[in-house]
């Protein structure tokens, strides 16, 4: 799993420094001033699982990712 950052350029979404191969599926979190995510107390402990895990793979940005979405509630 990788997380990037893109700016959006002509109804497409530019992402620097990032090659991803044709038909790649993505999923896009954009800022929303008036929603934030709850989640469940199991789903929580199952996503700080996962974010563990992909720190131990090579580039894991698990604790940083977790830091940039704290701005968005």
């Amino acid at each position: 799993m990788h997380v990037a950052t893109g700016t959006v350029v002509d109804g497409k979404i530019i992402v620097e420094g990032l090659s991803l191969p044709e038909g790649t599926v993505v999923t896009i979190l954009t800022p929303d001033e008036k929603a934030s995510v709850r989640l469940p107390p199991d789903l929580e402990r199952e996503l700080f699982e996962a974010l563990d895990e992909a720190d131990l793979e090579e580039g894991g940005a698990g604790e940083e990712f977790l830091d940039s979405l704290k701005r968005f509630g």
